[in-house]
């Protein structure tokens, strides 16, 4: 299956999502250097991020679970809405990079989390761009802590 028509099929999934819950959305998706990027926007959109954005946490594991097969093990799906995510990914960046610089400057280890494996991956490749400090991954399940430290 190319991955157009899995995009295709995404959107169409995730507009009936949005349709069974009342909303009247547009749903657009587009190839990225991860996957697929799919935003949502429209009048009614607001309700995806409530709560600090849990249900549009679990539209992306619907999206993922549901694709999984077609995008095979690589394939990611990252669902966003009204620049929500693209917002909270800068700001997690951005911590990540300020933490790796205390670490620089103090020595002492810095701490982030709890983190899902989404805001950990952001989490490592800022850090992975900054010389002489590293990351990792720390806890049980699948809500891990992030320790960044001087190498």
């Amino acid at each position: 299956m190319t991955t157009t028509s899995v995009k295709d099929e995404i959107v169409e999934f995730v507009a009936a999502v949005a349709g069974a819950m009342g909303l009247t959305v547009t749903v657009s998706a587009a190839a990225s250097g991860d996957g697929i990027r799919v935003d949502i926007d429209g009048e009614g959109s607001e309700a995806f991020l409530f709560q600090r954005g849990e249900a549009l946490r679990a539209l992306q594991t619907i999206v993922n679970t549901a694709f999984r097969r077609q995008l095979g093990e690589d394939g990611r799906v990252l669902v966003d809405c009204q620049g929500f995510r693209r917002d909270k990914d800068a700001e997690l960046r951005q911590m990540a990079k300020f933490l790796a610089g205390r670490v620089l400057q103090e020595g002492a280890p810095q701490e982030m989390g709890p983190l899902n494996s989404y805001e950990r991956r952001i989490v490592h490749l800022a850090v992975a761009e900054i010389e002489g400090v590293s990351s990792e991954s720390i806890g049980d399940a699948s809500v891990k802590k992030v320790i960044i430290s001087a190498d």
